[in-house]
């Protein structure tokens, strides 16, 4: 691999950021609402599998009485 002079690195940098596509800013908003749900769904639902996790061993040691 030959190096690179700064201006030859800059110009093969910029082709290669205009072959990127990029997203549109709506694509960008339901992209960022649709991980904030996923995120929400998964914690309520760690926390109801945690807190039945914990009622069924406070049931079955009898700690808490």
């Amino acid at each position: 691999m030959a190096k690179l002079n700064p201006v030859e690195f800059i110009q093969e940098l910029r082709q290669e950021v205009s072959k990127v596509t990029w997203p549109t800013w709506k694509e960008v908003w339901i992209t960022t609402a649709m991980v904030l749900v996923m995120v929400t769904l998964a914690s309520l639902f760690f926390l109801l599998a945690d807190q039945t996790i914990g009622w069924l061993m406070q049931l079955i040691l009898g700690l808490g009485r």
